[in-house]
């Protein structure tokens, strides 16, 4: 498939009950320039049906619970006749597949997958959905951005990180976003609020660790005329200019105390009154903070009020750290570099599978700040097609040296076998990777058809 489509990337959801299977698809889907998202239901493969807008669906014949593949294709031909349903079943029939196709489904496939040809059935699926007339939601639109723009990760971690969001984001309950700096916390929250009926009104971030306590009560509250010095006109605070939106406070967790009561009171009763002013204003405004600290155990030091604690922890969600989503550092990456060459007009492609295999096991103390910016430089100093190793920044070359290569024949015991040596390089591989197959097949030096029949061959 191309790297570019006439309108846009089309959207393939993948139902399988197996999440091991569901998640090695869309990871297979990572070479197509697609949108690719795993339910492991049929149910909810219903439920995104009749809320977003997808171009192709590739389901299980069997799925466990009350909603099979064939059910799956119904709601999918029911809500747009351009979607396009691929099932593949291990028990083919012809009876079951006269009936698959009778319903519309566009194909079918025969386990064990063939990931090739599973690819190019769904690039002929997705170009015929996509000449085929604009997909109408019939209810409950949602936006593009229900995909998330800007955050990626096939990683379990982030699948059910982006349920979470799904669910809430439609919402008014307020959003608690914790995790360590670097790791995406303004982009989900910017997500949230993109997805919701507040899409149209202003998303105001601010951030509370970067502002004295007095400019940070102007900030959010506004000022008139004369409340302190400097104050020479009257200002808005962000609460009213984010009226009927959504106000993002970054780093609550540094917030001084006189402020969290301040700020508890406006949550309370929605009404703000300007520094220095008797004149009071009610606003509408959703919340959605984050911290990278532990805010139980600053409630713990009286550092932080327990009850604007659970004022703002509507809903939590737990970003982890870049290191515990190795499998997502492949797609970020390449998202990245696709960035960067537009910016710069590079003509680099990509990475090779080498320095692939270096980004995938390095630690990444600075989070996605850090990949992002690691790549910029990389496209921008890059004289060649390819991305390699020498082009890796400098604090990677000790990490590079430790690293251990593909096989692992030190480390099995003497007299083990081809196939043991051969197992237990796999093994170590996909557990270094975290189960990301596409990039296990890279630093193992084999293909993914490969990767897949010796997955299966020693029952990994």
């Amino acid at each position: 498939m191309g790297s570019q489509w006439t309108e846009r990337k089309p959207v393939v959801l993948v139902v399988d009950d197996e999440r091991d299977h569901a998640d090695g698809i869309v990871e297979a889907f990572g070479k197509l320039a697609v949108k690719a998202l795993a339910v492991y239901t049929g149910e909810h493969a219903v439920e995104v049906l009749r809320n977003q807008a997808v171009d192709v669906v590739v389901t299980d014949l069997k799925l466990e619970g009350k909603v099979d593949g064939l059910d799956v294709l119904r709601e999918a031909k029911k809500r747009s006749d351009s979607t396009e349903v691929i099932l593949i079943t291990a028990y083919a029939t012809i009876e079951n597949c006269k009936e698959a196709i009778r319903q519309g489904a566009f194909d079918y496939l025969v386990k064990p997958l063939d990931i090739d040809q599973l690819r190019t059935l769904v690039e002929r699926a997705a170009r015929k959905a996509l000449a085929a007339p604009s997909w109408q939601v019939q209810s409950h639109p949602e936006p593009e951005s229900f995909l998330y723009e800007g955050i990626k990760g096939v990683s379990p971690v982030m699948q059910s990180i982006f349920e979470i969001v799904r669910r809430v984001a439609p919402t008014n309950i307020s959003v608690l976003i914790e995790g360590p700096s670097g790791t995406g916390k303004e982009l989900l929250a910017r997500a949230i609020h993109d997805n919701s009926s507040r899409r149209d009104k202003p998303f105001k971030p601010v951030n509370c660790a970067g502002l004295t306590e007095t400019l940070l009560e102007s900030e959010l509250f506004g000022h008139v005329k004369g409340a302190f010095t400097g104050a020479n006109t009257d200002r808005k605070g962000l609460f009213e200019i984010a009226d009927k939106g959504t106000l993002f406070l970054d780093e609550i967790g540094d917030m001084p105390l006189t402020m969290q009561a301040k700020l508890l009171r406006v949550l309370e009763d929605g009404i703000v009154v300007p520094v220095g002013s008797s004149k009071s204003t009610v606003v509408d405004v959703r919340i959605i903070s984050a911290t990278n600290h532990s805010l139980p155990k600053l409630i713990e030091r009286k550092e932080f009020r327990e009850d604007l604690y659970f004022r703002i922890r509507g809903v939590n969600v737990s970003l982890p750290p870049l290191r515990e989503r190795a499998a997502d550092i492949p797609i970020l990456a390449d998202h990245f570099l696709e960035e960067a060459t537009e910016e710069t007009g590079s003509h680099v492609k990509g990475f090779t599978p080498a320095a692939m295999g270096i980004l995938t096991g390095y630690d990444w103390p600075g989070n996605i700040r850090q990949l992002r910016n690691a790549v910029r430089t990389m496209v921008v100093m890059c004289d060649r097609e390819k991305i390699d190793v020498q082009d890796l920044p400098p604090e990677m070359s000790q990490q590079r040296r430790q690293l251990p290569g593909p096989t692992v024949a030190p480390a099995t015991p003497a007299g083990a076998s081809l196939n043991d040596i051969e197992k237990k390089a796999i093994m170590d591989t996909l557990a270094r990777t975290q189960g990301n197959r596409e990039q296990a097949a890279k630093i193992l030096g084999i293909g993914e058809r490969t990767l897949y029949r010796k997955i299966k061959e020693y029952d990994l």
